[in-house]
């Protein structure tokens, strides 16, 4: 097994703090030269690591979505893999959900969709999210052996939707923590019996 070259593992060491700094400042306001103060380099090195600035945000955007899949994954392992997995995730993400703080870095992005390499991460991450999120669902309703409406793949995109309200009523102060906490935990556990109790 080859071993990951020098510049993987120091793009895997500082992509934490260029996506806090993008999470922070936004894509329009971070510079290169906030990058690097941050991520105590000097400019020159980031370049070497990535060819531009909107590179390092695609970055940052993957990130956002890496760190929540190895959650999932870990919480996935805990368990039997079938039997309950999908309501476990929906209670760690009511407790849990926007806690790393990167949700700002999605908002900026949805603002460039007009450049195509940020539109594609964008698309890319919220699709690996559905699909996820859909397949889980899928397993959660098969052991209960029913039919459900609305179907699972528009139940995902409703989930999906969730996370959304809920970074924008913690980022406006909409509401209070406990009542986003109800939000996953009601709503989401209606989306994914697809049914009303």
């Amino acid at each position: 097994m080859a071993r990951p070259s020098q510049s993987a593992q120091r793009r895997k060491q500082l992509l934490p703090v260029i996506a806090r700094t993008f999470a922070e400042l936004g894509y329009r306001r971070a510079t290169t030269a906030e990058l690097a103060q941050r991520c105590k380099v000097r400019e020159n090195i980031l370049y070497r690591l990535w060819p531009d600035k909107k590179a390092m945000f695609v970055a940052a955007i993957e990130y956002v979505y890496q760190l929540s899949a190895d959650i999932w994954q870990r919480i996935l392992s805990e368990g039997d893999g079938k039997a309950g997995a999908a309501l476990r995730l929906l209670q760690y993400e009511a407790e849990h959900y926007g806690e790393s703080g990167l949700h700002p870095i999605i908002f900026a992005g949805l603002s460039d969709t007009d450049e195509p390499e940020i539109h594609e991460a964008l698309e890319k991450m919220y699709g690996r999210f559905h699909r996820f999120i859909r397949r889980q669902i899928a397993v959660h309703r098969g052991d209960k052996g029913k039919r459900s409406s609305p179907d699972a793949e528009l139940c995902a995109w409703a989930i999906v939707g969730l996370g959304n309200v809920a970074n924008i009523s913690r980022e406006l102060g909409l509401l209070t923590d406990r009542r986003r906490k109800r939000l996953f935990a009601d709503v989401g556990s209606l989306l994914l019996d697809g049914q009303s109790r």
